[in-house]
């Protein structure tokens, strides 16, 4: 047996009732080495796991494809197995800690024979940060720990931060044989454990992503007085060097990496304004001796969506990607052995393989050669924008919380709540509506509450009033906003032109935090003056503008309903506080004179 880079007892006996329960052939700890990484990416190229990229265009970069039915994040096989069924909440599959450790061990029995298990100690967060957390998965994919070293801090320096204590994440991982009927992705949140079996999709099996950061630190975060959320970190510099930040929760399909890595507008570089990239995803929030909330990002590294990201839609994020990245379900250029993928370019190439392997003509096929869910996983150091705070340990202090959806009618371009209570519901009611792509029917509403449906870890009522006590506990909260990017007139055009132009509604954000400009209280709280949205060099008429920020009495009563019936869902577990909202803005709502 291989020697043991900690001699943790906790961790110690853990790891060794995996190996009886998995059986591999050999067991590697991962000790984070150039040496050692650089050995595996020969192994697993020399297996096919991955292949190398062209070393002149994409150095340091690898291409990898999965099982064709094996692409995505499976929810509906996804359990939170906690002691009690209500404590997992009417928006999560819950399963018993008993059923399910039973049927794991089932699965996971003998299932690395003849397999090596990599054991990887990580870091979510920067190692040392009072923010952070440790974890250990153990897996038997090569691409897992390529990955992991990726969007975590793996290997040595984390198990010495570790010390003796027992306070880690536990993550067991196998790719078994990928039986879907077999795949399950198990959190304990009670026993701060995670397993997942027969998936080698990243989304599933990169536990240290959403299984640990969201679903299982939000329950932690619950028990310890702190907030993990499904949330970007941003940074906005004005001409005089003051950087304010900004975290943001959207729905998927709403702009939230672009937000993340946003170019201002060519007039207000020229100013000196400039935005930084804290992080794309995730954040998780203290409040510190001053009161405020103060946020890391605890990843480090991107896990984009491929398709659709190019050089004019998000410069930042393909510049990300030029170095040390893995792309998974991409098409592969076999005339320069590089990447492509919908939207990349307008020059699809024409000998290439699409993400299943086979033969691909990007001119005259009607098949896509990226899959709609294909992925690059790249190094946040990366990232042109990438803010100097990225990695403070004592992370940066957040300003503005912005919550978002893809509302035609409903919500205006910004608004800001009256108070955190206000925004807590704000929050908790965020919804988008379907578009005829998505789902063959337009203007479905679908709830997802702080953009955190999938990955509560706990039940969603209960997650309500922790918002609600953070804002009690922190006695200079931010200031808490709705933006809506996706406006539209009667025929369906986009009211703003949204990318790079809604810096300008940030900087009208940024200024409402510094009691810098006034606003217009109406039914849904404060809405910006007309004058107060600078659109200079920007084709938009005052008339238009107006109708951006304008309320439709119809849509919002409509949107009542809906937050009726999803406010059913938690029963007793609703706190009073979001009932109470939900009356004033049915109160304020009735009163609108249109």
């Amino acid at each position: 047996m291989v020697q043991a880079l900690t001699k943790n007892s906790n961790v110690l006996k853990w790891v060794d009732e995996v190996i009886i329960m998995t059986n591999p052939k050999n067991v590697v700890w991962i000790d984070g080495s150039e040496e050692q990484l650089k050995s595996l990416r020969k192994n697993a190229c020399e297996t096919g796991e991955i292949i190398e990229l062209n070393q002149e265009k994409y150095p340091g970069c690898y291409y990898h494809r999965s099982n064709p039915n094996d692409v995505a994040r499976m929810e509906d096989r996804t359990f939170i197995c906690c002691s009690k069924e209500e404590n997992a909440g009417p928006t999560n599959n819950w399963m018993s800690p008993e059923n399910a450790y039973e049927l794991g061990r089932d699965i996971f029995n003998s299932c690395m024979v003849n397999r090596t298990m990599y054991i990887i100690p990580y870091s979510m967060g920067p190692v040392g940060s009072p923010f952070s957390k440790i974890g250990i998965e153990i897996t038997d994919s090569i691409y897992v720990v390529l990955n992991m070293n990726i969007m975590t801090r793996i290997g040595q320096e984390s198990l010495d931060e570790l010390g003796d204590s027992s306070d880690f994440v536990r993550g067991v991982h196998s790719k078994c044989n990928l039986d879907e009927n077999k795949r399950y992705i198990f959190h304990f949140p009670e026993d701060n454990t995670i397993w997942s079996c027969n998936s080698a999709y990243g989304g599933n099996v990169l536990l240290g992503k959403k299984c640990f950061a969201l679903r299982i630190a939000s329950y932690q975060g619950f028990k310890e007085d702190w907030m993990a959320e499904h949330m970007l970190i941003l940074g906005i510099e004005n001409p005089k060097g003051e950087v304010k930040y900004i975290s943001a929760a959207f729905p998927s399909a709403c702009g939230k990496t672009n937000l993340a890595m946003l170019i201002p507008p060519e007039g207000y570089r020229k100013k000196g304004y400039k935005v930084w990239t804290v992080g794309d995803d995730i954040a998780w929030l203290r409040i510190k001796e001053d009161g405020r909330l103060w946020a890391i990002n605890p990843e480090a590294g991107f896990f984009g969506v491929a398709p659709g990201t190019n050089e004019k839609s998000n410069y930042n994020a393909m510049m990300s990607t030029k170095k040390d990245t893995i792309f998974t379900n991409v098409a592969l250029n076999l005339d320069d052995n590089t990447v492509w993928w919908e939207k990349f370019d307008d020059n699809p190439p024409e000998n290439a393989l699409d993400w299943r392997g086979n033969p691909w003509n990007g001119r005259t096929s009607t098949e896509k050669g990226a899959h709609p869910n294909s992925r690059f996983t790249a190094p946040a150091k990366n990232c042109p924008s990438i803010s100097p705070n990225w990695e403070a340990p004592e992370g940066v202090p957040i300003s503005a919380i912005i919550f978002g959806g893809r509302r035609r009618k409903t919500a205006p371009l910004v608004y800001q709540s009256r108070d955190w209570q206000h925004g807590v519901f704000v929050g908790a009611t965020m919804a988008s509506e379907t578009t005829a792509a998505s789902s063959g029917k337009v203007g479905v509403i679908r709830r997802d509450p702080m953009a955190m449906l999938p990955f509560c870890g706990y039940n969603m009522g209960d997650y309500f009033g922790h918002w609600l006590d953070m804002g009690k506990k922190a006695c200079n909260p931010p200031k808490i906003f709705h933006v809506n990017w996706f406006r539209t007139n009667d025929n369906g055009e986009f009211l703003w032109p949204g990318f790079g132009e809604n810096f300008r509604v940030l900087e009208w954000i940024i200024d409402r935090c510094e009691d810098l400009v006034d606003a217009e209280e109406l039914a849904i709280g404060y809405i910006p003056k007309v004058n107060d949205i600078n659109v200079e060099g920007l084709n938009i008429s005052n008339e238009k503008l107006e109708s951006l920020l304008t309320l439709d009495k119809e849509s919002w009563a409509e949107d009542i309903k809906s937050i009726e019936g999803f406010f059913g869902k938690f029963g007793d577990k609703l706190p009073k506080e979001l009932n109470d909202e939900l009356n004033i803005l049915k109160n304020n709502i009735n009163n609108l004179n249109n």
